[in-house]
């Protein structure tokens, strides 16, 4: 019986380790927003509802609420973490999520001081969660600061770093894989000039000739 525990004990970290941080429909809301502020949009407002879920939960006593208001915090920022991946990825592809950010701003700027009120009141039990509470308000924090960050700036920054970590990994590689390294990006780049630009003139129209 004692073995049989300690293996359930064991087990318990993994466990917490492999839950998702989504619901199923949410991820598959996720799938269907392919349109970069789309996403970031569905992504603000699966946060805002973690949040009031842990307002309603704190809102009366209840048996068994400590766990579910510290893993409803510690999803909340795993999405804020999201929102900013997805957000980098986007500007790197040159992508326009005024719209997007604008919608998460608006949601970090609710969620913020409830937060930090949960924080301020103390609650009987916020010993079970007081850490995570703390990382969700640093988190939210820093979300908003990128947030509100100029996209251009952003975009900028996330190209020069970009710059400096294919610096490093090439300073590190052997010649015979830099040299390879280098010879398929020139390869990919041909290939990009190669593909015909797209145009609205009808077939067998040449350029200068009246239509």
């Amino acid at each position: 019986m004692r073995t049989a525990l300690i293996f359930c004990l064991l087990l318990a970290p993994a466990a917490a380790a492999d839950r998702d941080f989504l619901t199923a429909d949410e991820i598959d809301q996720i799938k269907l927003a392919q349109e970069p502020n789309e996403r970031l949009k569905l992504y603000a407002q699966f946060a805002k509802q973690r949040v009031d879920l842990v307002k309603s939960l704190l809102s009366k006593e209840k048996a068994g609420r400590t766990l579910m208001v510290h893993d409803a915090l510690e999803d909340y920022s795993n999405i804020l973490d999201t929102i900013d991946t997805v957000a980098d990825d986007a500007l790197r592809r040159k992508a326009d999520i005024k719209v997007g950010m604008g919608a998460v701003a608006a949601i970090e700027k609710e969620a913020l001081p409830v937060l930090e009120k949960i924080q301020e009141n103390q609650p009987k039990d916020i010993a079970r969660y007081e850490f995570i509470l703390k990382q969700a308000i640093e988190t939210t924090n820093d979300s908003m600061q990128a947030a509100q960050e100029d996209l251009s700036a952003r975009s900028a920054a996330i190209e020069a770093k970009e710059a400096r970590d294919k610096k490093e990994l090439e300073s590190v590689m052997q010649p015979k894989d830099l040299e390879q390294k280098k010879a398929e990006e020139k390869r990919a780049e041909t290939e990009t000039k190669k593909r015909k630009a797209p145009t609205l003139r009808r077939k067998g129209e040449v350029e200068g000739q009246p239509k």
